[in-house]
């Protein structure tokens, strides 16, 4: 599936009610499982991830991945959007908070969020999923939004499962932490 997702072009930037947001995820679902089958490259998924999710949400600025590459470390993975910060320590920041806890950080207002790091000071929300296989954490999906709540709970949800699903067959390369 070369071509990408099939979905009504949206202008980038523009936050469609929740319901159209969560119809179109759920329409984007069964093409991104269909690209996505039977690979096993954790990079490679991470970069189709990052692609077709930026495509099938239009309400983002920044869609990507942070890797754990050490004990208390992330570093930006495959994205789409600006420039992300290069690192990440666990005790910082929205994806900090994500690793160190191993939950789903929804951010409606980031300024309200203590220690929030401004990599892009246009994002207003965030979203943040950790991938975790075999009870440890491997990566963490972040989503940014120029908008104040560019993220539901039923986005949250449908992305938790799609990480879940998409990851539990990848091959994680050892991050050389012991």
């Amino acid at each position: 599936m070369s071509e990408g997702i099939l979905l009504e072009p949206v202008a980038r930037g523009t936050l469609l009610p929740e319901t159209e947001r969560v119809a179109r995820l759920q329409s984007a679902l069964p093409q991104i499982l269909a690209a996505l089958e039977g690979e096993t490259d954790e990079v490679a998924i991470q970069a189709t991830l990052a692609c077709l999710l930026w495509e099938t949400l239009p309400q983002a600025n920044w869609c990507g991945f942070y890797r754990r590459i050490g004990e208390r470390m992330l570093a930006v993975g495959p994205y789409q959007g600006g420039m992300g910060c290069l690192r990440i320590s666990f005790d910082r920041g929205v994806c900090g908070a994500c690793a160190r806890t191993g939950t789903t950080q929804l951010v409606p207002d980031v300024q309200a969020f203590p220690g929030h790091i401004a990599c892009d000071d246009a994002t207003r929300s965030e979203l943040v999923i950790p991938i975790t296989v075999g009870g440890r954490l491997q990566a963490v999906l972040d989503l940014d939004s120029p908008h104040r709540s560019g993220f539901s709970l039923s986005e949250a949800r449908l992305l938790e499962a799609l990480m879940t699903q998409t990851f539990s067959q990848a091959v994680h390369p050892s991050p050389g932490i012991g």
